[in-house]
């Protein structure tokens, strides 16, 4: 690659979503890079004398230089956010390139390059209506930008801001919806009567909980690595409904994390007087709440909480799975703290911006990349379906960069010039609806017998034996099915899920693994 003529500097007039690799024949050097938010994944691993790289782990397993060799120091931290949160992977000496990164490997050297990094600012200082017509011009932009095509482009919907004014902006033909025939636990009927407000077409489509369990080894194989978040699956499902009509859909991925869309955003902003109190009091009433009182226990939470400061305690959007003390407790061997290995660097980045902005910077490198993105893009890719973000574009960046706090969030209000800008359009009752996220009955289901069960039996196997300490393990799950200790509200769901899709993916990965079937490969 001549630098010269533009070199690496080609990544700063790209715009969207890519990872790539170019080899530079002459000078037997290869250039690869990853997009500025990470929609798109890059691997890579230099073993034996042979880099490899690709944008699935599983591809490196056919090369004959590859050892697959299972990365325990990483479970800690995953036990804790859900993901491995860093640029490690759950196999020994297989690295993720990280969002606006690029590498030059050349004569056995690789050198890794950060090439964008966001800046929010804040500065924005213009009036709020013509903010929010700002926003309106942007995100039009963006997603004509998004439906170029040369075929049908659809959309996803729930029953969001995000992917309603998606919906609208994109004069899509089709939506596709997927829920649960559990209540609360559908945005179907919502979703189907937002699309009839716009005239649009929506199919929806009801998981049920047998297909839903069944096909959990089959999504963690195409996912490379364990992501416990349960929307991972019903994304599957809603991929494959899509993929059955259409090869391109829009998604609302990154509105949250641009806009200040998340409900514990307005956390810092509320329980003002409670802050007051002096944090080594706080720190004390924290560490009882942790250690004394009761999982469940209206209260417990909020002491623990705010027990520390913001640095301290949030670490992503799904925050507390397992404390360090919990996953060190339940692991065999221990685990090394590591949460704040993690987020002081980037905690450091922010130093000085408000408590919501820190939030925005900590979720944009974490809990987007490792989880969002990772789960949008893998199980898009595992029905050959596209999927695209218009949310995540560098002009929209841009301009949220810009959005003084006031128009990101004002408690107990989230993403207010978005909400703005998109009830210009949609019905109130869509563009101002709180924060849902992907509702999913695993709570219910773990206290049926069948469920129940079936984790136990995964709770008892060889390879939980291995990792865990299974005498805690079954009394969180027995606990949970039986509801002791606070009113029959236990709720050990997170934890035991967290647990179990790791041991589904070890067990596909490096245990009784079947190779998936020749019509179902990825990508």
């Amino acid at each position: 690659m001549d630098t010269k003529s533009g070199g690496e500097k080609l990544v700063d007039r790209l715009r969207g979503m890519y990872a790539f690799a170019i080899w530079d024949t002459k000078k037997k050097r290869l250039f690869a890079a990853r997009d500025i938010f990470g929609i798109k994944p890059l691997y890579y691993a230099n073993m034996n004398g042979t880099l490899m790289f690709a944008s699935e782990i599983k591809a490196f397993m056919e090369h004959p230089k590859f050892d697959k060799v299972f990365n325990e120091e990483a479970l800690g931290n995953y036990l804790s956010f859900q993901f491995v949160p860093t640029n490690e992977t759950f196999f020994k000496g297989v690295f993720c390139v990280q969002p606006g990164h690029y590498f030059i490997y050349e004569n056995g050297k690789m050198n890794i390059t950060r090439y964008f990094e966001p800046h929010f600012t804040g500065d924005c200082k213009k009036p709020f209506k013509e903010v929010v017509d700002d926003v309106e011009r942007v995100m039009k932009d963006s997603v004509e930008k998004h439906k170029i095509s040369d075929v049908e482009v659809a959309s996803y919907l729930s029953s969001g801001v995000d992917s309603s004014y998606l919906t609208y902006l994109g004069q899509v033909d089709r939506t596709f919806t997927v829920g649960f025939d559990e209540g609360k636990y559908s945005e179907i009927q919502d979703a189907k009567e937002f699309a009839a407000s716009i005239n649009m077409k929506n199919d929806a489509k009801v998981i049920s909980p047998e297909e839903y369990w069944d096909k959990l080894s089959d999504i963690q194989y195409y996912m490379d690595e364990p992501v416990a978040d349960p929307a991972a699956i019903a994304l599957y499902f809603l991929s494959a409904e899509a993929s059955k009509k259409v090869k391109v859909v829009l998604s609302g991925e990154g509105s949250d994390e641009l806009f200040g869309g998340y409900n514990i955003y307005c956390e810092p902003l509320e329980h003002t007087s409670f802050n007051k109190i002096p944090m080594p009091v706080r720190r004390f009433l924290g560490a009882f709440a942790e250690r004394c009182l009761p999982r469940g226990m209206k209260g417990r939470g909020f002491l623990m909480r705010h027990g520390k400061t913001l640095e301290e305690r949030y670490f992503a959007n799904a925050t507390n799975i397992f404390t360090e003390r919990e996953a060190n407790r339940i692991l065999k061997k221990g685990c090394k703290p590591g949460i704040q290995k993690v987020t002081k660097p980037l905690y450091a980045r922010v130093k000085g911006k408000d408590p919501v902005t820190k939030m925005q910077y900590v979720d944009l490198h974490l809990w987007l990349v490792h989880d969002i993105l990772m789960k949008g893009d893998k199980m898009g890719m595992a029905n050959s379906l596209e999927v695209r973000v218009p949310f995540l574009d560098r002009e929209v960046l841009e301009l949220a960069e810009t959005l003084p706090l006031k128009y990101k969030v004002r408690a107990p209000k989230t993403k207010v010039a978005l909400r703005a800008a998109a009830e210009r359009h949609i019905r109130s009752k869509t563009a101002e609806k709180k924060k849902l996220g992907f509702p999913i009955p695993i709570r219910v289901w773990l206290k049926e017998e069948k469920y129940y069960n079936i984790v136990k039996e995964m709770f008892e196997s060889d390879a939980a034996k291995k990792f865990f300490d299974t005498k805690l393990l079954l009394k969180m799950l027995d606990d949970h099915k039986n509801g002791k200790n606070t009113n029959e509200k236990t709720d050990n769901s997170r934890k035991i899920w967290t647990v179990y899709i790791f041991l589904v993916w070890y067990d596909r990965f490096f245990e009784h693994g079947k190779p998936v079937h020749p019509a179902m490969s990825v990508q």
